[in-house]
């Protein structure tokens, strides 16, 4: 099993704060993402989509447990499969953006497929001076001329981590080597 983090950069503009609308571990929200097999190396033509709400049983093969997503290579035919871990990730704020660093939101741990090509689909949340805003960053950016608010340049890639495992039923991280 692989693990890949999911992590986001973009320019904010009179917001802060940037996650999925319900929290970086909102349950119901979608991650849209392109799934690269790692037998034949055959990338998915759709978008793939994710939550952490809906589980489905793990192939017999694998054993006993369940994962998000169970996907077969239309290529190959060999099956794969997606489990989402929450409860590392944290929103992108101003200064992260300004920067140009990345921010981790999700860990997606993989067994035969790899995630590409991240889609920034369903309604995300970010807190303007005045008030708590719901953002469509369907299109890849957000303009609102009243508010004086700008999502713009949203980057998002998939990072190999070396140093997350599992031990028993836990999740073990250490961020010294990674970084945040």
């Amino acid at each position: 099993m692989v693990y890949f983090a999911l992590k986001i950069t973009g320019n904010l503009t009179g917001v802060d704060n940037l996650q999925p609308r319900g929290g970086v571990d909102d349950p119901d929200h979608p991650y849209l993402f392109k799934l690269h097999c790692e037998n034949c190396g055959e990338v998915s033509r759709r978008h793939s989509c994710v939550m952490l709400s809906e589980e489905v049983p793990l192939p017999s093969v694998y054993g006993k447990g369940s994962v998000n997503l169970v996907q077969k290579c239309k290529l190959c035919d060999r099956v794969g499969t997606v489990k989402m871990i929450s409860g590392f990730g944290k929103p992108l704020n101003h200064s992260s953006g300004e920067c140009g660093r990345y921010v981790r939101i999700m860990i997606f741990e993989c067994h035969g497929l790899a995630p590409v090509e991240f889609s920034f689909g369903g309604v995300w949340k970010a807190q303007s001076r005045k008030k708590l805003l719901e953002i469509d960053l369907s299109m890849g950016e957000f303009n609102d001329f009243n508010e004086r608010v700008h999502v713009t340049d949203l980057k998002a890639k998939f990072e190999t981590m070396r140093t997350f495992g599992r031990y028993g039923d836990r999740y073990l991280y250490s961020p010294r080597i990674d970084g945040w």
